[in-house]
């Protein structure tokens, strides 16, 4: 008997579950509205490790992978395989993502940079400041703390 069966009967009693304890024992929530978070931060963490995976693949102006990347195409590759669809550049994307609060970032949230033109760059967020992302020519695919304040946050929806 899996754990989700054998739980089954103690969560309908109980009422009120959290979600670390149902992530504990493997469960699932399931709440009203819930679903579609559930599913962007599911395929927001997918897209992180996709990205962390092609650590030290060579930058490349307009590359989308799988071996070589500019900023926007590491992000499209990435979210590609974790089953979510976006534009190509990095304006786009962000024309594309629910807009955040740097409050309300969480791990596989676009990072976009920003410059008096508009949005320049992007990258994934990973946590503690730092985001993965394909820099420019003559560098690969890394992991780096944020180095500007003129950021933005977007969530795939």
């Amino acid at each position: 008997m899996s754990a989700r069966t054998t739980m089954s009967p103690l969560l309908v009693r109980a009422g009120l579950v959290s979600a670390v304890a149902l992530a504990t024992v493997g469960g699932t929530l399931v709440a009203p509205g819930a679903s579609a978070d559930a599913e962007a931060a599911s395929s927001s963490a997918a897209a992180l490790r996709i990205a962390a995976s092609k650590k030290g693949s060579p930058y490349k102006y307009g590359a989308t992978g799988p071996y070589r990347f500019d900023c926007s195409g590491l992000t499209l590759y990435s979210f590609k395989r974790a089953g979510k669809r976006l534009p190509r550049t990095a304006a786009a994307q962000y024309n594309r993502t629910r807009h955040l609060s740097a409050s309300a970032r969480r791990l596989g949230d676009l990072v976009f940079f920003h410059s008096r033109r508009g949005v320049y760059h992007v990258g994934i967020y990973a946590g503690n400041g730092k985001i993965w992302h394909a820099p420019r020519p003559g560098t690969v695919v890394r992991l780096e703390r944020i180095w500007s304040r003129s950021v933005s946050y977007g969530r795939v929806r």
